[in-house]
């Protein structure tokens, strides 16, 4: 079954359930932000996507950081400070098992999914 990552309240997943519901695919999802589920998915999360897809630099989060964990951010960094803050992770994050989608887009989702 597919697994859906992210934030239930975010109004980026509540279209992606919508798409999913509407296009009858059965997921369950799990929020991030509950004991550790992002610190230990994160790894296999950055080997199949990277962590310059994973990181929301957009996001209000993003912006409460400040400017020196802003600063020179690498591989490393972007992990550690998305472990500490799950919010600065985009959403959703879609595990289908051989496909792991980032992020939401009608498009997308029709095209790797159906």
């Amino acid at each position: 079954m597919i697994k859906v990552y992210g934030i239930k309240n975010c109004d980026t997943m509540k279209k992606a359930f919508a798409w999913l519901e509407a296009n009858g695919v059965a997921y369950e999802f799990i929020d991030y932000k509950k004991a550790s589920v992002a610190e230990n998915h994160l790894p296999d999360w950055n080997q199949r996507a990277g962590w310059e897809k994973l990181l929301n630099t957009r996001g209000l989060m993003w912006k409460k950081l400040t400017d020196e964990e802003r600063s020179a951010v690498d591989e490393a960094k972007a992990l550690k400070l998305m472990a500490q803050y799950p919010s600065l992770i985009k959403r959703p994050v879609l595990d289908a098992g051989n496909k792991l989608l980032v992020g939401f887009t009608p498009d997308n989702y029709a095209e790797q999914l159906k």
